[in-house]
């Protein structure tokens, strides 16, 4: 709470300053969404109804500097469920600084925002009332289409004197990560190529008796090739090292996606996702416990991803858990379409067929079908309006994998507001 107070009162105190040799900015993001679901998170009581409906909000309020060769910025961001009697969750989604030379490279610490290529691995989940960001330290070098970041972060609980490094969560899951990223924009052509590396410590054991850190690797590639009027991008990604519970994980998925604007309102695009998953998957009868052994994890999972973005609307997969907390994979093949009638107005249809990767044991492969329908309008510079509407055949495999509705019939319905004006704009002098 000091905490909070503290970047309520600079960034109550900065507009009244006058930036003598630098630019200063004060700009908001102010996010309304209502929702109505029916049918697919269930609670496991036959009792509690599977509906609800709820208005959620997020309000960011943010300061900028930058001058020749640094740039400053701390956002303070509220959460929370209109009517709530918590309140809300208060807290500083960015505060950062960045230093950089002439020749292009930089360092930037403090909290931000990771986001590269296509979001599966870095990603900042916007969708997501409290966006993602990270406490690190970013160097790099960026020029001449060449881009090389190196990321590292440790976490902790408050600051102790004693006690040891048990870390109990936070911000983030991980208690360390190192990564590094690279990218070439290859002359001449339309093609971009990334390399990503990355290792997170995990934190395992039992504070105090069998403290125990366990690293997780992850290495992969995007390559994207973006000519006028269509595009494709494809990426790979694999998993190695151990779980917090000292279980080998060796994990990878494969992606591809193809977009086309054949007319100037229209647009179509494609794909399919890969996700490995866990062999001899198995899900408990109801009522019971699902107890599998696992000698190696072969579920991918993307912890630092944004995860609204693929695998279809409803957030079924990889932001909830599956029965059992392994999971057996996942297959998406996806299309769709955006007809955009005037240049404030878009409209955008979409459509999933979902299934699993490995063979379950006691269920077969498809998961479901789903269909997705959503439009935008921009109200003004400062805002727009989307509103959309989502509807899932699930299958047996997706009532036993889920514990959805027996129904199998899955619907979402939301309508969302954003403002995101700009208070004060005092470019460099």
């Amino acid at each position: 709470m000091k905490r909070l107070l503290c970047s309520l009162a600079v960034l109550a105190i900065l507009p009244c300053l006058h930036a003598q040799d630098g630019g200063l900015s004060v700009d908001a993001d102010f996010l309304t969404r209502g929702e109505i679901r029916s049918g697919g998170l269930t609670s496991g009581d036959d009792d509690v109804p599977d509906f609800a409906t709820f208005i959620l909000e997020r309000s960011l309020l943010g300061v900028s500097y930058t001058k020749q060769g640094f740039s400053a910025r701390l956002t303070a961001q509220h959460s929370g469920t209109w009517g709530s009697y918590e309140g809300g969750t208060f807290n500083v989604y960015e505060a950062w600084t960045r230093l950089e030379s002439p020749k292009g490279f930089f360092a930037k610490v403090g909290r931000q925002n990771l986001s590269y290529d296509d979001q599966r691995i870095f990603g900042a989940d916007d969708w997501a009332m409290t966006a993602r960001s990270h406490d690190a330290l970013k160097i790099g070098y960026e020029g001449h289409g060449l881009k090389v970041h190196i990321i590292g972060a440790y976490n902790q609980n408050p600051e102790n004197i004693s006690g040891g490094t048990y870390f109990t969560g936070g911000i983030q899951p991980y208690k360390s990560m190192e990564a590094l990223w690279y990218h070439y924009d290859i002359p001449r052509t339309k093609i971009g190529a990334s390399l990503i590396f990355m290792n997170i410590g995990m934190q395992g054991g039992t504070k105090g008796e069998d403290e125990k850190e366990y690293q997780q690797q992850l290495a992969g590639a995007f390559l994207s090739f973006t000519p006028a009027k269509w595009s494709a991008e494809a990426a790979y990604y694999h998993q190695m090292g151990k779980s917090e519970d000292g279980i080998p994980i060796d994990a990878w998925m494969a992606s591809f996606k193809a977009s086309c604007s054949p007319w100037t309102k229209w647009s179509f695009y494609g794909g399919y996702d890969f996700l490995s998953g866990d062999e001899n998957f198995a899900t408990p009868a109801q009522g019971m416990i699902g107890m599998t052994h696992h000698e190696v994890i072969r579920g991918f999972t993307s912890i630092n991803g944004s995860h609204h973005k693929f695998f279809g609307a409803m957030d079924f997969f990889y932001v909830t858990t599956y029965v059992g907390g392994f999971t057996p994979g996942l297959q998406n093949i996806y299309a769709g379409g955006t007809w955009k009638p005037a240049d404030k107005v878009s409209f955008d249809a979409a459509y999933h067929y979902l299934a699993t990767a490995t063979k379950l044991q006691n269920a077969d492969k498809p998961l479901g079908h789903e269909v997705e329908l959503s439009a935008s309008c921009a109200i003004s510079k400062e805002a727009s309006l989307s509103l959309g509407y989502t509807y899932m055949r699930g299958t047996e495999t997706m009532v036993v994998l889920k514990k959805t509705t027996d129904r199998r019939q899955l619907n979402w319905g939301w309508i969302m507001l954003s403002v995101t004006p700009k208070f004060l704009s005092n470019p460099n002098r």
